[in-house]
């Protein structure tokens, strides 16, 4: 028999969510099993897979210890990273960080410890503020991510708490984000928001847009001004108002205006001697539209920036 005692990350999740991550040696089949047969009790109680934890409760665990040995607790290797974070701004709940191109956010199938989220997880230990192995179920976390090849600021969240907070907010579009970008070719239009249909295709990692609805797509509305023309070239200030995968690099391509260096959704065979040997994408401001309420309440309003010297490709535009 084991029992696990909520903490302040712990809390406000669903029991069998929970438990996937706490106990990450039982398969999830056995575990709605054991919540039905009693195996597994909340309080002492009866449980059910979605009833939401709170601070101080007790989960008893009648099952095997082996179910709990894990291989997650990664105490040492975090110790072995030396942290290469550029901070744009941290306080108590979040990070923001500029991520620089050709960074991963998250580990892909061949591995690696270059990835942001290691980085961070590495500097909170640092500092004290992240301890693997006194954590049940959380870890730091990324609440948004971007391309490899793009640059910018992604938001990081230190506790649980802020985790959910912060989702919930991108859910609610209440965070505004400002790219830029280059793209071939000049604009009809010095500004313009536009909307299209998105399909994601997971297995090609590209996606789709059309102009008119289609089964299984999503809206996207992609606004954009014109700040620069030079060589037959622009340079955008685009806001995504919604969020979608590759959203930018493939909507400025079904209007005809493919990003410089984008393989994917143009053809850069022509810009790799310039220099330009990915997307010409830069995610430099993003603003909290909050409400004023709330855990991250203090953050409404608030606009962080990052030093566009840091945008690679500004110089082909001065």
């Amino acid at each position: 028999m084991r029992k696990l005692v909520i903490g302040k990350n712990d809390a406000g999740q669903r029991l069998d969510k929970f438990l996937s991550k706490a106990v990450k040696g039982l398969p999830m089949s056995l575990m709605y099993k054991d919540i039905r047969t009693k195996r597994i009790k909340l309080n002492g109680k009866r449980a059910k897979e979605n009833q939401i934890l709170a601070l101080g409760d007790e989960i008893t665990l009648f099952i095997r210890d082996e179910f709990f040995d894990s291989p997650e607790k990664d105490t040492t290797a975090l110790c072995a990273i030396k942290p290469k974070l550029s901070i744009v701004y941290e306080d108590e709940n979040i990070l923001l960080l500029n991520k620089r191109p050709g960074v991963l956010v998250h580990e892909d199938t061949a591995g690696g410890e270059n990835t942001l989220i290691l980085h961070v997880k590495a500097y909170l230990h640092g500092k004290g503020e992240y301890d693997p192995d006194a954590e049940q179920s959380f870890a730091p976390a990324l609440c948004n991510r971007i391309d490899r090849n793009t640059g910018g600021i992604v938001i990081a969240a230190k506790n649980a708490e802020a985790l959910r907070v912060m989702n919930e907010k991108i859910r609610q579009n209440e965070i505004s984000k400002f790219y830029l970008c280059a793209v071939k070719g000049k604009m009809q239009r010095r500004a313009e928001e536009l909307r299209g249909y998105l399909l994601k295709d997971s297995d090609a990692n590209q996606v789709r847009i059309s102009d008119h609805p289609f089964k299984g797509a999503k809206t996207i509305i992609t606004r954009y001004r014109v700040l620069a023309e030079k060589n037959g070239n622009s340079l955008l200030e685009v806001e995504l108002v919604t969020g979608r995968t590759h959203q930018i690099r493939a909507h400025m391509a079904h209007i005809g205006h493919p990003l410089l260096g984008d393989g994917k959704y143009g053809v850069n065979r022509n810009e790799r001697s310039k220099g330009y040997k990915h997307q010409a994408l830069y995610a430099v401001r993003l603003r909290f539209d909050f409400d004023g309420t709330g855990a991250l309440g203090y953050l409404s309003g608030k606009e962080f920036s990052i030093d566009q010297s840091e945008v690679w490709f500004l110089k082909d535009f001065v």
